[in-house]
């Protein structure tokens, strides 16, 4: 990972490189002979308060880290910012960037608030109440049956238009289109003013050619609306999974399509010689051209926590571990997940907020658990911290931007685990506020300034821990069995106390963690998924049907990429298949090996099925011959390789023992108070010092806080190996 190297603003240009005034670029320098041209690849992450900038030179290899405050009311003006500063870190003019790699929230953000607009939904004729039927499931088991009341559909009944003609589930047509029945459903639509219409249609997966009908009655008749339909959105059967997932993508298609279009307009603003090609992070691990996104917006959902759980993956694959558990602290919430064999887990079963959504995503999973989240009282009277968060703006107290509410990082301040001041001293912190705020909460609660700001980090290290417990033992894993990778700006506060919560063996703090998401936006892909339901028993499978599906699907992905612009011979695809025990209602998916499809491919994919299924239940039926086998659905995965960085070892350090940095009092037990910790700057850090608790280790965009009786070693490259020192 980079080491940050923020611009001094009053500090003199670098010799030979542009002033902020001159706008010359490496580039027109090149034309002089004076420098050869540079290509940087920039990589940022939009997150609640701060977006993180990573660069990466082409050529050189030189990564740099930066980080800037967010925009709530235009995250493009944070994001531009936060480029400009990089690029003035590295002494280049913006015509010297070669792409740009986005992780974005506006999708994420959007769905969690529920803000999905004047939406209107159209099915096959005698579906009507399919988004409320939905499927017959309670959360939190039969026993919450007496108290769940069941939400509101995504769509309300009265903006549900249903249309003549009927498929069957080979895609044969049984009864044609009813046109005049669709002209009417979008005009009805068109009058009360729907902005996006969902479209899914009965066994559309097997032939789209009705729902396409539809889409141009819709252009004609409605032509301000944003129109999916569910076969190009999700070509799977199960009509209430494929329809919420058409649903939620075209909730934010208008509004992904005006974020993306702005940064878009902003780039070709910034080089208006040509803007560099423009990439957005989808929730399959991959990224995806902003032209090809505004199509697919779904695919963006998990596109922040994705980036970060790929950084971490690569990483800590590179330090040597292979079972991971990730955790992405920000300022408004924490993302974790689980790494496997150096490859984060995938899911189709994935939600964000309260919508269901069956496309492939990094399984990750996301609480209200941030440096901003508030802490306030239940309605009970206890304490509770989040899931609201400060944001941004105005932030926690200690901000001074107005905050009235304490947060997470007003204890932290107050206990003395992080400096006052955040960025290298960018951002300054008032402890006075932060402390009178949660005085206040204090006094309702009977408890002194220490005691509350100790249990509001109590209750979010908890947050935390239970988080990463449904990743893990929700899902037949051992939490013991991994180890802990913290990374985020407020990522890495708890990380002494959730070793302890979780029994993990040892944590991994990875170099500049505060931007380990935007690192992650450069070290991926450009990824496409394709994905078609055919049904059939292992017993009566035709090799030649599943080959010649397999082919297709790979024609599909390989115009995909090559609207990327990738070669043929560049292309690489991935296969799997989603197979059951017949009669079972859900799927495992399991890798399908290279090569030729025949009987040998496909028996060792079943071979497969059986082992995946014992992993996860406990059991299989390998050798049962009553219990079938059942294909469902065929994947492929079209895959557009690009070079990343490369994780260096890094040199040793010129002190031959940790120098201390200073010292101030810290508490990291209540009933022991404040005791003298040692601070330490990372930068002074070399491979195999050692740092015991307590002490505080601090950066430019994060800090880590060493409990007594915990140490901290510093690996070959430059990562925080944290374990309890009777361990060690």
């Amino acid at each position: 990972m980079p080491e940050p190297h923020p611009p001094d603003p009053g500090a003199p240009a670098r010799e030979g490189s542009p002033t902020p005034e001159s706008g010359r670029s490496a580039v027109h320098r090149a034309q002089r002979g004076a420098l050869p041209e540079r290509r940087i690849r920039v990589g940022v992450d939009t997150g609640g308060t701060f977006t993180d900038v990573v660069a990466f030179d082409e050529d050189s290899g030189e990564l740099v880290a930066t980080k800037t405050p967010s925009t709530p009311a235009d995250p493009a003006e944070g994001f531009l910012e936060g480029i400009a500063k990089v690029l003035a870190v590295l002494g280049v003019g913006p015509e010297a960037v070669s792409a740009v790699c986005h992780g974005t929230t506006v999708a994420t953000n959007q769905l969690l608030e529920g803000r999905v607009g004047r939406l209107g939904f159209v099915t096959t004729e005698g579906f009507g109440a399919l988004l409320e039927i939905a499927r017959q499931s309670v959360p939190d088991g039969y026993g919450n049956s007496w108290f769940w009341v069941k939400p509101p559909r995504i769509v309300p009944a009265d903006l549900v238009r249903t249309v003549g003609g009927r498929l069957d589930h080979t895609g044969a047509e049984l009864r044609p289109l009813d046109e005049e029945g669709a002209r009417a459903a979008a005009r009805f639509l068109r009058d009360r003013q729907v902005t996006a219409v969902g479209v899914c249609f009965l066994h559309a997966y097997a032939n789209p050619a009705h729902e396409r009908r539809m889409r141009e009655i819709l252009a004609a008749e409605h032509p301000g609306a944003a129109v999916s339909l569910s076969s190009e959105v999700l070509r799977e059967y199960r009509e209430y999974e494929r329809a919420m997932t058409t649903l939620v993508d075209a909730a934010v298609k208008p509004r992904v399509g005006r974020y993306v279009a702005t940064i878009a307009r902003r780039l070709q603003e910034l080089v208006p010689s040509g803007p560099p090609p423009f990439y957005v992070m989808k929730s399959n691990g991959g990224v995806l051209s902003a032209a090809e996104v505004v199509h697919q917006p779904i695919s963006t959902v998990l596109s922040g926590p994705a980036a970060g759980a790929l950084g971490a993956a690569l990483v800590t694959r590179t330090a040597g571990f292979d079972r991971v558990l990730t955790l992405d602290g920000g300022g408004t919430s924490t993302d974790v997940g689980v790494v496997l064999d150096g490859e984060p887990a995938l899911t189709t079963e994935g939600r964000v907020g309260a919508y269901p959504s069956k496309i492939p995503m990094i399984d990750v999973v996301t609480v209200g658990a941030g440096g901003g989240s508030v802490a306030h009282l239940s309605r009970e009277g206890g304490l509770k911290v989040g899931p609201r968060s400060a944001g941004a703006d105005p932030g926690p107290m200690c901000y001074g931007r107005g905050g009235t509410e304490p947060t997470v990082t007003d204890a932290n301040l107050v206990l003395g685990r992080i400096p006052p001041h955040l960025l290298g001293g960018e951002v300054p912190l008032e402890p006075a506020a932060a402390a009178a705020g949660l005085e206040a909460l204090g006094s309702k609660l009977g408890l002194d300034l220490v005691a509350v700001a100790a249990g509001v980090l109590e209750i979010a290290a908890w947050n935390q821990a239970n988080a990463l417990r449904q990743v893990t033992v929700q899902r037949g894993l051992d939490v013991r069995d991994f180890v802990l990778c913290t990374f985020g700006g407020s990522g890495s506060l708890a990380v002494c106390r959730l070793l302890e919560l979780l029994g993990l063996p040892a944590a991994v703090v990875t170099r500049d963690p505060g931007n380990l998401s935007a690192f992650g936006l450069l070290t991926v892909d450009v990824r496409n998924d394709e994905v078609q339901t055919a049904v059939a028993r292992h017993a009566d499978l035709e090799v030649a049907t599943v080959a010649a599906t397999f082919a297709d699907l790979e024609a599909r992905a390989a115009r995909s990429l090559d609207a990327e612009g990738f070669p043929r011979p560049a292309h690489r695809y991935r296969r799997s298949a989603d197979l059951r025990y017949f009669g079972q209602a859900f799927e495992v998916r399991v890798q399908v090996p290279d090569g030729p499809v025949d009987s040998a491919l496909t028996d060792a994919t079943v071979a497969a099925f059986h082992d995946a299924h014992r992993r996860l239940y406990g059991y299989s039926f390998r050798d049962d011959p009553t219990q079938q086998v059942e294909w469902v659905n065929l994947r492929v995965t079209g895959i557009g390789p690009i070079r990343r960085p490369a994780l260096t070892p890094i040199g040793p350090s010129s002190i031959p023992d940790p120098a201390p940095a200073g010292s101030r009092p810290a508490c990291f037990d209540p009933t022991r108070g404040f005791v003298d910790t040692t601070i330490y700057r990372r930068e002074g850090l070399g491979p195999g010092d050692v740092v015991a608790g307590p002490a505080v280790v601090e950066e430019y965009g994060a800090t880590v806080p060493l409990a007594p009786g915990f140490r901290a070693e510093v690996d070959r490259f430059g990562n925080l190996i944290v374990t309890r020192q009777e361990a060690s």
